[in-house]
């Protein structure tokens, strides 16, 4: 764990000791309201002098190398294989093979999900909002390990299931993909609206897809105001990174 453990957390799970993978929290940088303070988002209207040396304080609390590809995100299920000639225009995951090379994505409610396979060499960190997820982003990410594999995953900070207000088109969405997810919401006092597990979600889809082994879902960026950027309760706010990659020192 990072000495400055408030500005940072890192992953709770069995994966080998190679595998480096955190989550930034808002505290610890130099961005002020209603960014404050340590905005990883450069598409959020923060200023870009800010976010760059936030970017550069949270490498430092980690020892981040320098080869991390920030992503254009728009709740899709492109996933990306880095390092990368050119990167696509669009992407809400990345994937890696090669050892240094760090893969990372932006989230402020969304659900960040870590991967990696049984001996550490290969790596992946998926956006998962719920159309992403409802989408396949998942499953995206999954296709680009061999079938081989053995795959576990850990799930990041995202809005808890107590806060996921969301219409009724949503439970339909996931239910067409999985009638179990029926089970992932649950009626609330206003007509119409349900709350939503997106951490089951994600565990019923990943089990669909063979992925048992499956640490964390345990956060919630809504009800913890003091640690997390939260989109759906403030609006215009900063992001938080989730980022991995593979080397070989302990986490």
């Amino acid at each position: 764990m990072p000495s400055h453990n408030k500005s940072v957390i890192c992953a709770d799970w069995p994966a080998p000791a190679s595998v480096q993978a955190y989550v930034s929290t808002r505290l610890g940088g130099v961005s002020h309201s209603p960014f404050d303070s340590l905005n990883l988002g450069a598409h959020v209207q923060d200023e870009a002098s800010s976010v760059q040396k936030n970017r550069d304080i949270f490498a430092s609390y980690i020892d981040m190398p320098e080869t991390v590809t920030w992503l254009n995100q728009v709740h899709g299920t492109r996933t990306v294989s880095l390092p990368c000639d050119k990167l696509p225009e669009s992407a809400d995951a990345a994937f890696t093979d090669t050892k240094d090379q760090v893969c990372a994505v932006l989230t402020a409610d969304c659900l960040p999900a870590f991967f990696c396979n049984e001996s550490g060499s290969k790596v992946a960190v998926a956006h998962a909002g719920w159309r992403g997820l409802c989408d396949g982003i998942l499953e995206s990410t999954l296709a680009c390990f061999d079938e081989k594999d053995k795959i576990m995953a850990w799930l990041g900070t995202a809005i808890g299931s107590a806060a996921f207000e969301v219409g009724g088109e949503v439970k339909e969405a996931f239910m067409k993909q999985l009638p179990e997810a029926e089970v992932a919401f649950k009626a609330t006092q206003n007509e119409g609206k349900w709350l939503g597990d997106l951490y089951l979600l994600a565990k019923q889809r990943l089990a669909a897809a063979g992925v048992t082994e499956v640490y964390g879902g345990d956060f919630c960026t809504f009800t913890d105001e003091a640690l997390f950027y939260s989109y759906r309760r403030e609006g215009k706010t900063g992001r938080m990174a989730s980022v991995i990659w593979t080397d070989g020192t302990n986490c």
